[in-house]
């Protein structure tokens, strides 16, 4: 092989690297964008309400027990007695628990950035099993008199309280009770409690509950499955949704239309350490971790140091993530690059057409310039119709550039083609995230399979040598 063609090679193959800095430069502009839609969020948040997660109700049973205490002195040979005490909580969770809830979304701008807001209406009903008072003796301690040190309450923990529509009020045994501020739950003190009078526990009995509660929050609901059996139904007027946590929804609980989604959970505490968990966090007086891996203290403030507690959540997200899809794209590009320069090469091996290094690179710089252009369009238009606008401006650029490079319009015809079948590629990986890899490997093939016939006569010993060297040669 000739060393005008390694050299022409090495000189392609350089440009085609070289073309992965201003790809970085992109993609880097991507990752801030995206770091400014955060600080949307972050703002939103700041100014109005932020992600909630709902646990309870629980009912809470304040007690002390008191017992005697018996050791025997050696030196006065005789035996003490002294009373001892120690205040304690007793925490019940519901039997039965049923949520219905209907989210109407909305959506809030800062700048250019758009972030969806909810409104959730919850009917949450149900019963407790209240128990016998003298069941409520530890067994460690059998010898203990339970008293009551002040009177039950029913306690939810709301991650943010910002976000209480309405002023919600319990119906316990057909008795209407306000809730008032603050959980008093140790383990999560935002949120609501509710004091009862005339609690008996002389004897075990089913009482009845029902709560509205109407709340506002920002993209992402979730719910501690605290009763026994939980079943939670949420229907919204956004239908794009993603679930989350520890449960997913019944397959069978699931309605999708084009213009709202229900879903359905059915969860035990067979299948569930909710319960568990959230009497350990309380007896141990920690904060608990709620959804997405957040730690919140008392004041909200994140906490590294707690325990998490079994939550499920739904999600309310845009159906295209722009600058994901964007950064993916932009993951592309180097292929693009290569796959365009090797298309040149091609041509100047099978037609002995020259193309200058400079030409190869402007139309290098106008393939990266689309990924720029589908990030900056999309974030005023849809993305279908900005992948298709930046993609028909730099075919069209380059089809009318290299009709003048290669001399023949049908020649910049067939390249406008070709890259407008690679654009389509490029959109179904995208679209496609889960066949993604398939269908890359299937194009690379492709376009290996096409180099390779296209090339299995050609002479690479004699290719770039002159003429009279190659009858010479022959002779």
């Amino acid at each position: 092989m000739q060393r005008s063609l390694l050299f022409k090679i090495a000189i392609v193959g350089l440009l085609a690297i070289l073309l992965y800095v201003p790809l970085g430069m992109i993609q880097a502009t991507i990752w801030e964008r995206m770091h400014y839609r955060e600080e949307a969020v972050r703002s939103i948040t700041a100014d109005s309400v932020s992600e909630q997660v709902i646990v309870g109700p629980v009912l809470v049973v304040p007690y002390t027990e008191t017992w005697e205490d018996e050791s025997f002195d050696a030196t006065l040979n005789r035996t003490t007695r002294r009373q001892l005490s120690a205040n304690k909580k007793h925490y019940i969770y519901p039997n039965e628990m049923q949520v219905t809830g209907n989210i109407d979304t909305d959506q809030r701008y800062r700048g250019i950035h758009k972030v969806l807001v909810y409104t959730g209406h919850h009917k949450i009903t149900g019963d407790f099993m209240l128990p016998e008072l003298s069941n409520m003796v530890q067994k460690d301690n059998p010898k203990a008199i339970i008293t009551l040190t002040e009177k039950p309450y029913i306690a939810m923990g709301l991650s943010d309280t910002r976000g209480l529509r309405n002023f919600p009020k319990l119906m316990w045994d057909e008795q209407s009770i306000e809730f008032k501020q603050g959980s008093k739950l140790s383990s999560f003190q935002r949120g609501i409690h509710a004091g009862l009078d005339g609690v008996n526990l002389a004897s075990a009995k089913q009482v009845k509950f029902k709560i509205d509660l109407d709340v506002d929050g920002i993209e992402k609901l979730s719910f501690a499955p605290l009763a026994k059996n939980n079943q939670v139904t949420l229907t919204s007027n956004w239908p794009h949704v993603q679930y989350g946590g520890r449960f997913l929804p019944s397959p069978k609980g699931r309605i999708n239309t084009d213009k709202n989604v229900s879903a359905n959970w059915n969860i035990s505490s067979l299948s569930s350490n909710a319960q568990q968990q959230m009497t350990r966090l309380e007896n141990a007086g920690n904060a608990v971790k709620v959804a997405s891996g957040t730690s919140l203290n008392d004041d909200g403030s994140p906490t590294s140091s707690a325990s998490p507690i079994d939550i499920f959540s739904v999600s309310y997200i845009e159906p295209v993530n722009i600058y994901t899809q964007a950064d993916r794209a932009v993951k592309y590009g180097l292929m693009f690059v290569a796959l365009t320069f090797a298309a040149f090469f091609l041509f100047e091996v099978l037609k002995q057409l020259p193309i200058h290094p400079v030409q190869y690179t402007l139309v290098g710089l106008a393939l990266v310039i689309f990924f720029l252009l589908l990030v900056s369009l999309s974030e005023k238009i849809s993305f279908v119709l900005a992948y298709l606008t930046a993609s028909a401006a730099c075919i069209l650029l380059i089809g009318i550039y290299l009709a003048n490079v290669l001399h023949n319009w049908k020649r910049g015809l067939g390249f406008g083609v070709a890259l407008t079948v690679l654009y389509g590629i490029l959109f179904g990986l995208l679209s496609s995230e889960n066949n993604a890899m398939m269908m890359g490997s299937l194009l690379l093939f492709a376009v290996l399979s096409g180099i390779m016939l296209a090339t299995r006569k050609v002479d690479w010993y004699n290719l770039g040598k002159p003429a009279t060297d190659t009858a010479f040669d022959h002779a």
